[in-house]
């Protein structure tokens, strides 16, 4: 898959859509387990990425026609994870870039609080799709964490042939400033072929709910 860099300055977008995977970092809560994940989307796992296989760990539905699960590492657990992948189903009448428009937003509002924080927008003009890749920070239970994600969002179709929204995505996170500065160190030499990974990774096959 090409995808072409662009400014996030540029991305179109309308207001009052709610954002695709919104990171627990930005949120300001940590990632934590509180009941057996239901797999909605028909996508129970393992998933394999990089040679690495994910369970599923965590679900929710924020709101009507959106559906989050979240998968881990074995031996991995929420809130102290370094690896994640992220599925996510977005049946609400609205395509990839108005999902990154929001994302964007969200994101954008960081500039100037977080000295870690930069993005960068892929778009596949050929398919439709668009990436986001972006770095954060935050500050938790005395501790700094780092964040590295890439979002890629895909065109799909929802009830009764709506515009949606599938999204598959990477996390990463380093906990403490050691941990941080080889986290940082990794990511300049990985960071871009990680991307070029998601971008060519096979989709997982989803079953949403209707």
């Amino acid at each position: 898959m090409t995808m072409r860099r662009s400014d996030s300055s540029r991305v179109p977008g309308r207001r009052d859509i709610g954002a695709l995977a919104l990171s627990a970092l930005m949120a300001g809560i940590p990632s934590l387990a509180f009941a057996q994940p239901v797999d909605r989307l028909g996508v129970p796992g393992p998933l394999s990425f990089g040679g690495t296989s994910y369970r599923l760990a965590w679900s929710s539905q924020p709101g009507p026609g959106y559906d989050k699960q979240e998968y881990l590492p074995t031996g991995e657990a929420l809130g102290r994870h370094t690896r994640m992948l992220l599925v996510e189903f977005l049946d609400t009448g609205i395509g990839p870039r108005e999902a990154l428009a929001a994302q964007v937003r969200s994101l954008n509002q960081r500039k100037g609080k977080d000295p870690l924080f930069n993005m960068a927008i892929m778009e596949n003009k050929q398919t439709g799709e668009v990436m986001l890749d972006f770095l954060i920070s935050a500050h938790e239970r005395g501790q700094t964490i780092a964040e590295w994600n890439a979002y890629r969002y895909v065109p799909r179709k929802g009830a009764g042939g709506r515009d949606a929204v599938l999204l598959f995505a990477i996390s990463r996170r380093a906990y403490g400033d050691d941990a941080i500065r080889s986290f940082l160190g990794e990511l300049k030499s990985s960071r871009s072929g990680e991307v070029g990974r998601l971008a060519r990774a096979p989709l997982p096959e989803i079953r949403p709910p209707r």
